[in-house]
Formats: C-alpha cells, structure tokens, sequence
C-alpha cells in the first residue's frame, strides 16, 4: 500500500474549522484559542519538531467565522506562511516582559465583541502552552471579555477523523507493522534489552517513521512487570516475555500498538494469558459498535476475561488514537464518552499473570457504522518465539 500524499489539501482544513466554529456557535463562544502543538497542527497543518523547545508560546485563534489568524514567533513565520492560514501575526521571540501577549490580546479584541466569549480548553488531556502569568495579564487586559472552557468544542471535533486523517494513521500503522516483523533479527536470548530498544527504533525508522515519540515495553519471566519503564541493560533469557510498544510519527500521525514475543518455550501461564487476551480482543472486534459508552468497552473487556479464567489488568483498556498518542476517551469504568463512528481507537486489554506479572495486548482500528475496522495488522493468535 502506498503512503498517502504528505500533507493536506486546503479544503480539509476548511471542514475542521467549519465543524469547530458551528461548535462554537452552539456553546456560545465568539472566538477560540489554541496554544498547543496538536491543536495547532489540526487547524494549520503547522508540522514541526520545535515544539521541544519551551522558549516561546504560539497562539492561534479560530474566530465565530472565517480563517483563523496565527499569532507566533517570528522563527515560524515561513513555516506557517506555507500553510492554508494567510492572516500571520508574529512578534520577535523570545521577549521578556510581552512574550506576544500584547499581539495576542489586540488580535482577539479585534475579532471578540466587548461583552464576548474566548474558549480555550481547560479540561482533562488539555494543558496551556502559555505562562500561567501572561495568561492572567491577558484575561485581565481583555476584560469583560471572558474565558470558558472550550474542551467540549475541541475534543468532540478533533475525536472524529475524516478518511484522510484515517489513511495517515494507517499509513503509520503500516510502519511499525513493518517494524514489528524484524524483530526477531535483533531480539532473542542474550540480546541486551536497551539494545532491543534502540533496534527497534532503528528498524521504525528505515520502515518510514518520520520519528520515534515513544517506545515502552518491558521484559521478564513469566511476564514483565510494567510497561512504561526505560530498557535496562539485562539480557533477555528463555523463559522471558517481551514486548514491544510504539508511537511512531508519519506525518503528524501516531500509530500506537504492541506485540508480544516469548524468549524461547513459554509457559503454559503465559500461553493462556495470550490466549485470553487475543480472544477477548475479538469480542471486542466482533460486538463494538457506535453508541456504545467507553465505559461500556471496559466491562466488555472485564468481562470477557473474566470469563476465560484470567485476571483483568487493572487502568484504562484503550484510548483515542490521532494527533496525539493518547487522545480521549478512555476505556475506564468512568468515562461516559459516546462512541461514534470515525473515532480512531486503540483496544488495549491488560491480564495480571501473577503479582507483578502482566500481558498487555494492542491493536489499532477505526470504529464504522457496523464495526471496527483494523487500522493495525492483527497480531498472531499464537505468541511468537523468538530462539
């Protein structure tokens, strides 16, 4: 399968500040802010790794109609000038005492009535790229305006991908898919698990990632006992079980799954874990569908382990998947979320093998009208050895 073409046409942003400013419309608010690198990147199509750098804030702002405006730093004025947005704004950054916020504040006033609403998301899973200081100083200059909390308007919009946000996460998919299958040229007995690690993500990027965001995993007899830990330098041993997660970055877009490999013979503990998780993945493959809750995933998964004799891990069992490795909702007892087709989601069953011993399982699909459809390449229903 081919990638898709990099980038964006014009008219898909134009559908997503549409779909944002009728949100908008509906809460009541009269422009919205945005100051994160997804966020941004959504509206703009602005790519870039020098999000790493905390020196400088960027803002962007959507108003009730029309294209949005770029207020940023004078570094990223050719960058964002190759974007769909022709309304740029910039300030010499970084600047000590008004680092943009008097550029900020004229250009909201400018598209804000007086007695009006600014939505910036202030809610779970969102954070302000700005400092706390000159967010007050700019809530405080464009009084009686006043800031709401816009995490509905963003989050309901981002959390539904158009096909051409589909193809780029598959396309990422494809990559660590890619990945995925030479591992067993570099992980087996005796191979350091750090080195497995730096492999791995060696072998992402001659696959097509454009970068590696995230590699977790973990190693251990019968088992490992986390998943977000940094590789040590311990050889793997027969006996082990290891596995592998990533969030590899095609164009903006994140795949997020792993894969399973036992270290020689597993035992039967591990192969009925394998076998459960597998399983209960297919149910939820079989029976999801839109307008169930996210809630309702996660007892689909307790369930269905519960069923097949294993012990459910415990914290969330999937997530959103997009812009973002992690994007809402989440598969918790807690999260009420409504499920709706074109939401891209990860299916992350957890089982508890013995204390400190789990299995994780990943897989990566967009929910349709009828169902999911796998985004990721459906991992082995027999756990891989690696000899």
């Amino acid at each position: 399968m081919a990638d898709p073409a990099r980038g964006f046409p014009h008219s898909e942003f134009e559908t997503r500040v549409a779909r944002l400013q009728s949100a908008m419309s509906a809460a009541g608010q009269d422009a919205l802010l945005l100051t994160s690198a997804a966020d941004i990147f959504y509206v703009t199509g602005f790519l870039t790794r020098f999000w790493e750098s905390p020196a400088r804030p960027w803002f962007v702002v959507v108003p009730a109609s029309g294209t949005p405006i770029a207020v940023i730093p004078a570094i990223g004025a050719d960058l964002m000038g190759q974007s769909w947005l022709t309304d740029i704004r910039t300030w010499d950054a970084p600047f000590p005492g008004d680092d943009g916020v008097s550029l900020l504040c004229d250009t909201l006033s400018g598209s804000v009535p007086a007695t009006g609403t600014i939505g910036i998301p202030m809610g779970l899973e969102t954070h302000l790229r700005m400092p706390l200081g000159d967010y007050l100083r700019a809530t405080q200059t464009l009084a009686p305006r006043s800031f709401v909390d816009a995490t509905d308007t963003v989050q309901r919009t981002r959390e539904i991908k158009s096909e051409a946000e589909i193809a780029k996460i598959r396309a990422a998919c494809a990559v660590a898919d890619a990945a995925f299958a030479k591992v067993p040229e570099f992980a087996g007995p005796g191979a350091r698990l750090d080195h497995v690690f730096r492999d791995f993500q060696i072998a992402l990027l001659h696959s097509g990632a454009d970068w590696v965001s995230y590699t977790a995993g973990g190693a251990g007899q019968g088992g490992y006992g986390d998943v977000i830990s940094p590789a040590g330098p311990k050889p793997l041993q027969n006996g082990d079980v290891l596995m592998l997660d990533t969030g590899a970055v095609l164009d903006g877009y994140f795949c997020d799954f792993d894969r399973n490999y036992a270290i020689g013979a597993p035992s039967d503990a591990v192969k009925r874990a394998h076998a459960a998780l597998f399983a209960a993945t297919d149910t939820a493959l079989s029976e999801l569908r839109p307008g169930m809750r996210a809630c309702d995933v996660h007892a689909l998964f307790d369930r269905e382990l519960t069923r097949l004799g294993a012990k459910p891990g415990g914290g969330r069992l999937g997530h959103g998947l997009g812009i973002t490795l992690t994007e809402w909702p989440s598969f918790t007892p807690n999260d009420q979320t409504t499920l709706r087709a074109g939401m891209v989601l990860t299916l992350e069953p957890g089982v508890e093998i013995a204390p400190s011993k789990i299995l994780v399982h990943e897989e990566n699909i967009v929910l349709r009208d009828n169902g999911p459809e796998l985004l990721s390449t459906r991992a082995p229903a027999d756990l891989p050895i690696l000899r």
